[in-house]
């Protein structure tokens, strides 16, 4: 009987438990990421977006809360025509690198395009379904990227909070 209490006692133990957890520990507040420390697909990704004038670029940085991706890159578009030609810019520079999009949802609609390359997912949203989903405040835990000023769009993303 005594070896099976060690081991409930093992079990229990919190500190036992942690030390062995293979994810790890989720900090209270979220902290900046540096752009330096991303992968060049997630700045080629980045590049084309800013090139269709992409408003509020953002990115997440998931890892450690997110088991399926490392990354979130968002964005918006004016107008249905803007979104998807953001989401083919994308898709052409990506695929023109040597990375296929594993699989892109939402493109007829284009209220919310959905490009998943497995360790990031560019989501492309129109100005509404943006607001109305609120990744940013659904994923706060994770870590902002901290980008350039050429990647701010601040004239037309200034437009976005007057609406």
């Amino acid at each position: 009987m005594k070896p099976n209490s060690t081991i409930k006692e093992k079990a229990l133990n919190p500190e036992e438990h942690a030390s062995r957890s293979a994810v790890p520990a989720v900090t209270a507040s979220p902290s900046e990421t540096k752009i330096e420390e991303l992968d060049d697909r997630i700045l080629t990704a980045l590049q084309a977006a800013s090139d269709k004038q992409a408003l509020d670029i953002r990115i997440l940085d998931l890892r450690g809360i997110a088991t399926f991706t490392d990354y979130f890159l968002l964005s918006s578009g004016a107008n249905e025509r803007q979104v998807q030609a953001i989401s083919d810019e994308v898709v052409d520079k990506l695929k023109k690198s040597g990375t296929p999009a594993a699989r892109v949802e939402g493109y007829r609609t284009a209220e919310w395009i959905l490009i998943d390359y497995g360790d990031f997912i560019v989501h492309v949203f129109a100005d509404k379904a943006r607001k109305f989903y609120d990744l940013e405040r659904l994923w706060r835990e994770g870590k902002t990227v901290a980008l350039p000023p050429e990647f701010a769009n601040e004239a037309n993303s200034s437009l976005r909070s007057e609406s």
